[in-house]
Formats: structure tokens, C-alpha cells, sequence
């Protein structure tokens, strides 16, 4: 069969389908989003849904495995920080049907909080991790990843970067494995159930598996010697296998796919064939701290950065240091100061906007969280004081008010944060009789991964018409008493929903609901003009933050081309300057 283009996604997707999988679960996360929305192409065969959270994707599909089904778990690098809990537990307990996580890092923190590096928890949970460095791998590893799955009763991470992830090459597909597993949960509670009594066994059986898998890992294809000159030899792996084959292409090279448990006969085989060793990795210095246990001397981290994504140009300024030269710095294609500004802000007709702005009319601390509306820190709204993680921005909120803060507290998350991780938070304010007030922007989608569904939406991944559940609803069941819903077009409603919220003496919840433009593919309204004879220059407008009003030399005029019809800059301005475009 010809091969085909795919991104490391795409061929996650596709060598999930390859590997039997059955049901898939996961938690929208850039950079591994795409994994499901591909997979879902084969819904006839593989079920599909997006969890309220990660931790709850992965109990689902233990208990799918449990039963014999291979499945599919997808989520970004921070997301296993919420599904740790069951990670390290189902480590004892073991699979059936094979399990694997897919858990997609971001070197670079191109949109994420943390830089943080899976391997650490693959090692904290002693579970197997392979690592592709490119797309052929990236379908190529699932489908070993499954067999490594079943025949050690584990869960495998196959960890991917945002590069694997969101670059492109071809891939040669094969036939799906039919399973003849029958789906059938066998009760065996010594085996399942990892109480006391029987978790002790448990333990010494993983470790047991850990010695198992090392052996096979260094007889492994999935890790291959490349033996060239043996002045140098680099081990590594993932995307930075690339940039070690294009920067040194004359050195011999350790490519590890089956990262860990440490293939420790293949380390030492190789480090004994070369006379220098240099480790490239990106983050954590995973590989180099295990090769000098070893008793190998390397380069590493000393010379490779350990921050930040690594790349061919970071790896000459690597060569430049192993070889005793200077590093010559590329310069920019473009001088920096020729560019024109491009601050993060709202889209033009975001209804995070008018919540935001209205907060800027109040003495209080916002505490916010991860999502579209983490943009509000940022001029010109500099409406929030400090993002912590997924559904922090209500359990912060709570902790800031009972610390003694003389300010009122606002706390902010999005609708699908709030199905995540905000329920839990908001139980917790009532429950401990806290008076933060709580704002949930609900723009009916997930927005900043791609306009994902979640519970509030009423559909769901594999395009089903489901139960859509209600923010108020769970607001109230919380024991919450006071409950509002705002349109955050309207100014004048958000100011006196604010006014009054912030003066009670008890919890609130705000839900500030319009749907995000983007996904609705429509403007909100007529789109808005500034008559020239009736603005007096004030900038009132500017303060709004939104990138379809510009300023040039002092003339304040509307994008038409960007405006989206909102209609907020015109409540803004006192005298009347900003009007609807008759068509």
C-alpha cells in the first residue's frame, strides 16, 4: 500500500485502529487533541467519547481493559497530573486488554503551564514508555505498545512532543488486528482488588515485571544501535533522534523507542563501542542520570539545554560546545523591531470580553484558570491576578477569602473546566461557609483545544445527541443560594450582577453564557463603525481590548474585516460616536 502523509496524531489514531483498540477515551489538551477527533472516523468500530476529566478517561478505560477490551487513553502532559492517581494504582492491579496512555509533553510550553516531563511518572509508576520520532513511529509504536500491554499485564505510556505530534510524514498502514479476546470482567478480587493483603504481592510482581521488560526492552526493534564513527556516540530519543541525525550525522547513535524500563545491556553494549558519550534529550536529564549510574562518563546536560524544545539549530550550538568552539547564534530572518505588535488578546467578539471588563470596575482579586480567558492577565483588562491549574480558579478563590485577604475574591473558570475540575472547589466554598464569588464563562464548547464537546454541550464526541447538563443545576445542588445568568454583551447587566454579587455575604455563581463566534461560523451582530465627527479621541473603546479597533496616529477607526458584531464598544463610548454599518 502507497504511504500517507499524516501528523504523529493522525498516525496515534491510526495505529490505535491498527491495534484492535475497541474504546477510547481522553480529555481535549494541545497537543494531543487530534488523536481522538481522528479516531472517532471510526466510530462504527472504535468507541469513542470525551471525559469530563483525565483521571476519569483513564478509570473508564481500566475498567474497559479489565474486561478484555483494547483501549485507548489520550491526554496532555499536565492532564496525567490529574490522572496519576489511578495511573500508579492500576500499575499494581494489571490489564487485561491492552491499555495505553497516550500523553503528549510540550517542550517549549508552547500552550501549556508546565514543562514537565512524562518519563518521571512512567519511572514514579514503573510502566513501560515508548517514544516515536515520527509519524511511522507513532502508528508503528501503538501496535507494539498493545502487545507489550497484554503480555506484561500493563499499562504502556506512549509519549509523544508537541513536534511528534504536530508534524507531518508518511506512514504505511497495515490490516487491523482482529481480537478474539471475548469482553467478559472475570471476578478475582486477589487479583483486582489491591488491598493490603494482597497489595504487598502486587508490589513485588511489578518489580518483578520492571527486571522482565528491561531484558526484552534491550533485545527490543524498537531500539536500534546505528554504528558509524565511534569517536562519538549520542543516545537518545523521541524528535531528538531527528536533530541528532541531521546536526551529527557522522556520529553513531542509541536510539531508544522503548525508553523505559532502561535497556540496560543495550546501554552498556553500545557505550563500550564508542569512545565519547553524549545524551540528548529533551527536559529532564531522564537518560543521562541512568547511563552515568552505569558507570559511563557522558556529556549531557551540561552542554544540551534542559529547558525549552530542542532543535537543529540548538543542537550546532551543542557540536560548537562538544568541540570547543563558540556557538554561532543564527540570527532572526527578520529584525524584531521591524514586526508589528501582536498581543495575545480576546478574538474580536469573545464573550469572555465583557466579564472581564466589567471586573475591571471593581477593587478585587480575580483568580483564574486554564483556558481562552487565562488571555484577561494581559493588557489592556489586567483582570487576573494568578492561574494555578485546571479548576483552580474556584479552590483558590475559596483559600484566598478564609486566608484573611481584605479584597472580595472572584473566582473564574470556564464550562468545561468546571465539569473537570470545579464542582469539587464550589462544594468546598459552600460546604466551609466561604463568600468568594464564583464566575463560570460559558461559551458552549471547549474553545481554546478546538471547539471539543463536554457535559454542558448536550452532544457528544461520536456525534450524539446526549443529557445536557446544567452549570445552575449543579450550582444549586451544591447548596449554592445565590445563582445568576448573565449575557456578557449586555455591560450593564454584567455591572449590576457584579455590583450586587460582590456586596453579599455569602457565596454566589455568575454564569456568564454566550457562545463562542468562532464555532458558531457567525458574526454576533451588525458589524460596528466609529463616526470620525463624533469620536473625541477618548480611547474608552481600546480599553475593551479588542483587535478589530485600531489606532493609527490618534485615529480611532473599526476593522470591518475583523469586527464581529458584538456591539460592546459602542455601550462603552459616551457620546454616541460608535453606530451599527447599514448594509
Amino acid at each position: 500500500m502507497s504511504a500517507i502523509l499524516l501528523s504523529g496524531n493522525e498516525a496515534i489514531a491510526r495505529g490505535g485502529y491498527e491495534g484492535g483498540v475497541t474504546a477510547a477515551f481522553g480529555y481535549p489538551g494541545t497537543p494531543s487533541t487530534e488523536i481522538l477527533e481522528s479516531l472517532v472516523q471510526h466510530k462504527d468500530e472504535v468507541y469513542c467519547e470525551w471525559s469530563p476529566n483525565e483521571k476519569v478517561a483513564l478509570e473508564a478505560a481500566a475498567g474497559a481493559s479489565l474486561a478484555g477490551a483494547r483501549v485507548l487513553v489520550t491526554m496532555k502532559h499536565v492532564g496525567l497530573n490529574v490522572a496519576a492517581d489511578p495511573l500508579l494504582t492500576l500499575a499494581y492491579i494489571g490489564v487485561e486488554g491492552g491499555l495505553i496512555l497516550c500523553v503528549a509533553d510540550d517542550p517549549g510550553q508552547h500552550s501549556s503551564q508546565t514543562e514537565q516531563d512524562t518519563r518521571q511518572y512512567a519511572r514514579l509508576a514503573k510502566v513501560p514508555v515508548l517514544e516515536p520520532s515520527d509519524s511511522q513511529e507513532a502508528k508503528d509504536f501503538m501496535v507494539a505498545g498493545m502487545e507489550i500491554s497484554e503480555k506484561y499485564r500493563t499499562p504502556v505510556i506512549v509519549r509523544t512532543t508537541t513536534r511528534v505530534s504536530h508534524s507531518r510524514s508518511l506512514v504505511e498502514f497495515r490490516d487491523r488486528v482482529k481480537s478474539d479476546r471475548e469482553i467478559a470482567f472475570q471476578k478475582d478480587p486477589s487479583r483486582h482488588c489491591p488491598l493490603p493483603v494482597w497489595g504487598r504481592r502486587m508490589r513485588v510482581e511489578l518489580e518483578q515485571r520492571q527486571h522482565q521488560m528491561a531484558e526484552v526492552a534491550a533485545a527490543s526493534p524498537l531500539n536500534r544501535i546505528e554504528l558509524r564513527d565511534r569517536k562519538l556516540g549520542i543516545i537518545t530519543s523521541s524528535i531528538a533522534y531527528q536533530y541528532v541525525r541531521e546536526v551529527f550525522p557522522e556520529a553513531s547513535v542509541l536510539k531508544l523507542g522503548w525508553a523505559y524500563p532502561f535497556p540496560d545491556a543495550l546501554i552498556r553494549s553500545f557505550a563500550d563501542q564508542v569512545e565519547n558519550l553524549l545524551v540528548v534529550e529533551e527536559l529532564d536529564p531522564f537518560l543521562e542520570e541512568h547511563v552515568k549510574s552505569l558507570g559511563f562518563a557522558c556529556h549531557g546536560k551540561n552542554i544540551v539545554p534542559a529547558c525549552g524544545e530542542l532543535s537543529a539549530a540548538k543542537l550546532l550550538e551543542v557540536r560548537a560546545r562538544l568541540e570547543g568552539r563558540d556557538p554561532e547564534r543564527t540570527p532572526a530572518r527578520y529584525a524584531v523591531e521591524t514586526l508589528p505588535a501582536r498581543p495575545p488578546v480576546f478574538c474580536p467578539g469573545c464573550p469572555h470580553r465583557g466579564i472581564f471588563y466589567g471586573l475591571t470596575k471593581f477593587d478585587v482579586l480575580v483568580t483564574g484558570d486554564i483556558g481562552c480567558y487565562s488571555l484577561a492577565v494581559f493588557p489592556p483588562l489586567n483582570r487576573t491576578d494568578v492561574i494555578l491549574c485546571m479548576g483552580g480558579g474556584i479552590s483558590m478563590a475559596h483559600g484566598l477569602e478564609k486566608s484573611g485577604e481584605k479584597r472580595k475574591v472572584v473566582g473564574v473558570v470556564g464550562d468545561s473546566t468546571f465539569f473537570h475540575s470545579g464542582i469539587t472547589g464550589l462544594l468546598d466554598i459552600v460546604y466551609n461557609r466561604g463568600k468568594a464569588t464564583i464566575i463560570v464563562v460559558d461559551n458552549r464548547t471547549t474553545a481554546m483545544t478546538g471547539h471539543q464537546d463536554h457535559p454542558g454541550t448536550g452532544r457528544t464526541l461520536m456525534g450524539e445527541t446526549t443529557r445536557e447538563a446544567s452549570i445552575e443545576a449543579i450550582g444549586k445542588a451544591c447548596g449554592v443560594q445565590r445563582i445568576r445568568t448573565v449575557n456578557p454583551y449586555n455591560l450593564k447587566e454584567v455591572h449590576t450582577a457584579l455590583s450586587e454579587e460582590l456586596a453579599a455575604d455569602e457565596p454566589s455563581l455568575i454564569i456568564s453564557r454566550a457562545p463562542c463566534p468562532l464555532k458558531e461560523h457567525h458574526d454576533v451582530g451588525p458589524k460596528m463603525r466609529i463616526d470620525s465627527d463624533k469620536c473625541k479621541r477618548c480611547r474608552a473603546c481600546l480599553k475593551l481590548g479588542c483587535p478589530a479597533i485600531e489606532n493609527s496616529d490618534g485615529v480611532i477607526r473599526i476593522n470591518s474585516l475583523m469586527c464581529a458584531g458584538c456591539g460592546t464598544c459602542a455601550e462603552v463610548c459616551r457620546f454616541g460616536a460608535i453606530e451599527q454599518i447599514v448594509e
